[in-house]
């Protein structure tokens, strides 16, 4: 079974580990709908993720979706390289919100 978790690093700023996979997301979904809660901006860092395919691409929209749901805007860091390639190719990259550096 695939391991990942997220890791908080304050109110608003968390980081992902692990494998972003079709084995860990559904868990990782449930994380997010209850760690989401504001204020205003959150920011996820994605330097710790090891491995990730579309089940991660995913992920990361339905956790736009909570963020919007609750008026809440979410920004992500240090984007896996074979997140930005599957987001690029399925033209869902300019849905994500990507910044620079780490948490």
């Amino acid at each position: 079974m695939s391991r990942a978790s997220i890791v908080s690093h304050g109110e608003s700023r968390f980081a992902v580990e692990g494998s972003l996979d079709f084995e860990s997301v559904v868990t990782l979904a449930e994380e997010g709908r209850r760690l989401f809660s504001g204020p205003g901006v959150l920011e996820v860092d994605l330097l710790g993720v090891s491995e990730a395919n579309s089940a991660g691409l995913a992920l990361l929209l339905e956790w736009l979706d909570i963020a919007r749901g609750r008026k809440l805007e979410l920004r992500f860091r240090n984007l896996p390289g074979p997140l930005s390639r599957l987001a690029e190719l399925t033209n869902l990259r300019g849905l994500l919100p990507v910044s620079d550096g780490g948490v």
